[in-house]
């Protein structure tokens, strides 16, 4: 249940006179979601979603409302912030940090094959060319940073193989990131979070060929190489579920489309198995951290840490070439 605050029909309506949407005709709140509260609302000028925020603050949501922006605005599908007649975005509706958006069509597509894939992979290009020019700036929050202050908290948890595997990536990571080639690396805006629950879809022509209709749920972009955020995807869209594989044929599929829009640089096609790595041990230590150190209060059901492990490891031990599917030297 993802409905953690309660909103009355006239609290919902009093944001919709603000915002100039006219009479609300329909308000119910949405099951899925681990983080906020969510509605969808349904008034005369359209269909929207109403989201309160349980855990980011008002300081600190300006710069994920206004990427979406600043996104919507360019073309990409996303959900875009409805601003009052002075340009804010942000607002307080039951006494928590609130806004109002406008709601994606369709549902998750949660077993993709090449064809989904490689929808993503594109406009995933589209959405990093994009933020360019983007002016805010927040770094990646759960970054290399994160890591380095969370690692040592977990190690306690920890028996001595999974211990010796976290110290050993994070030095990795650490050496890497300290590198020349990473520095260059292209970076920008990226969405860092890019699951298969964080897309929608709708049918298309043709049975099973759904059609992409946008990617959602921000809140936890951050500012950080591309290569990164195509790495966190290739992680999840294209893997085995069961032991964390990589499957070739929609890997290859998903890189092919990216470079469709924006291809890689040499550097990127090589620090690729390291990034792969990258991605697999930052949704391991938040899986960990959320498992055994759960903020105060915290609304988040912990999710499995092992299974970012088995992703990790895989990687580890069969680095991924993009340019020809085999192992990188």
């Amino acid at each position: 249940m993802a409905v953690f605050t309660e909103v009355s029909a006239a609290q919902a309506q009093a944001l919709l006179d603000h915002l100039s949407l006219g009479r609300l005709t329909s308000l119910r709140g949405i099951g899925a979601g681990i983080e906020n509260t969510n509605y969808f609302v349904d008034c005369e000028h359209g269909h929207y979603v109403l989201t309160l925020f349980e855990r980011l603050t008002a300081e600190q949501l300006p710069f994920y409302l206004r990427l979406m922006q600043h996104l919507a605005q360019r073309g990409i599908p996303v959900p875009e912030p409805h601003a009052d007649a002075a340009g804010e975005i942000l607002f307080e509706v039951a006494g928590k940090p609130a806004a109002i958006v406008d709601r994606l069509h369709g549902g998750h597509q949660l077993a993709p094959d090449a064809f989904h894939c490689a929808q993503v992979g594109a406009t995933l290009a589209r959405m990093h060319l994009a933020g360019q020019d983007f002016a805010m700036h927040q770094p990646n929050l759960r970054g290399l940073a994160w890591w380095q202050r969370v690692v040592p908290q977990l190690l306690p948890f920890l028996d001595a193989g999974q211990a010796g595997l976290l110290t050993s990536e994070l030095a990795y990571q650490e050496q890497l990131a300290a590198s020349a080639r990473y520095a260059d690396l292209p970076r920008g805006p990226i969405h860092a979070d890019l699951f298969r629950d964080n897309v929608m879809f709708e049918p298309g022509e043709g049975p099973g060929r759904e059609r992409l209709t946008g990617f959602f749920d921000f809140y936890f972009a951050g500012v950080d190489t591309w290569l990164f955020d195509l790495a966190v995807c290739l992680n999840d869209w294209c893997i085995d579920l069961t032991d964390g594989r990589l499957i070739e044929e929609r890997a290859s599929v998903f890189v092919a489309a990216y470079e469709s829009e924006r291809p890689l640089s040499g550097a990127e096609h090589r620090l690729l198995p390291a990034l792969l790595r990258a991605a697999a041990l930052r949704f391991w230590v938040s899986r960990l951290y959320d498992l055994h150190l759960p903020r105060e209060a915290s609304l988040l059901k912990a999710h499995d840490p092992s299974h970012f492990e088995r992703v990790l490891r895989e990687r580890r031990a069969k680095p991924w070439h993009a340019l020809h599917g085999e192992a990188a030297e």
